[in-house]
């Protein structure tokens, strides 16, 4: 297989720019039951700065607890036992910050849709070269830490909403629902003034620096206010 190429041109840690820009150090898993293809992969993704763990079958790599920070899979089609699309259907919902990237020398279009419809990143055909792996691996860690930062950044938002009073809610719902504080007071049976200090509560509590800010928070947790 072409990614064995490197052996000839080595590369470094500093020959991938951004493999020194992450915050946490990115992991990629391999699953081939191929030995030689396994550790060419796996010096390979070494060799260009990140962490790379191989293993010669899904069952092994279910045995491992998921690794913190940025994370890849590059998955071999045709696995024994549980194969790699039926993995990919099992870790679907658990592991969705993980992209995927196939590969396998027997590829077919049947294959191929049922992996990408899945989610899947890249699909390569064996033989492949590194300039194409490499990239399609660097692509999906940048995925994973988007993905990753943006499940951060809702809970934080679900902490922040769950800090509010039962009524601090009701006063949120009303305001991003579009009503204005008297409307909001004739809703719940308070007072003008009343309603003003809660929404102020409201705004310093979710860290909103506007209404329109509080409404589109709204809508990132999927509330859906009368």
């Amino acid at each position: 297989m072409q990614c064995s190429s490197h052996d000839a041109n080595p590369r470094t840690e500093t020959s991938t720019p951004s493999s020194s820009l992450w915050a946490t150090e990115p992991t990629v898993y391999v699953i081939d039951d191929d030995a030689s293809v396994r550790e060419a992969l796996a010096d390979l993704i070494q060799l260009t700065g990140w962490n790379a763990r191989a293993f010669a079958s899904a069952a092994e790599f279910l045995e491992v607890a998921p690794a913190a920070g940025p994370t890849c899979l590059v998955l071999d089609v045709g696995l024994p036992g549980l194969n790699g699309l039926d993995l990919q259907e099992m870790i679907a919902g658990e592991r969705a910050e993980m992209p995927i990237i196939f590969i396998t020398g027997n590829g077919d279009v049947p294959m191929t849709v049922r992996a990408m419809k899945a989610g899947a990143a890249e699909f390569l055909t064996k033989p492949f070269d590194e300039d194409v792996l490499l990239p399609a691996i660097e692509t999906a860690l940048q995925r994973s830490l988007a993905v990753s930062n943006e499940k951060i950044a809702l809970q934080a938002l679900r902490d922040r909403r769950a800090s509010l009073s039962r009524r601090e809610c009701e006063v949120m719902d009303l305001v991003v629902s579009g009503l204005l504080n008297k409307q909001v007071g004739g809703e719940l049976g308070i007072s003008e003034i009343t309603v003003k200090a809660h929404r102020g509560r409201v705004m310093e509590k979710m860290q909103a620096k506007s209404l329109a800010d509080l409404v589109r928070m709204s809508q990132r947790l999927g509330l859906h206010p009368a």
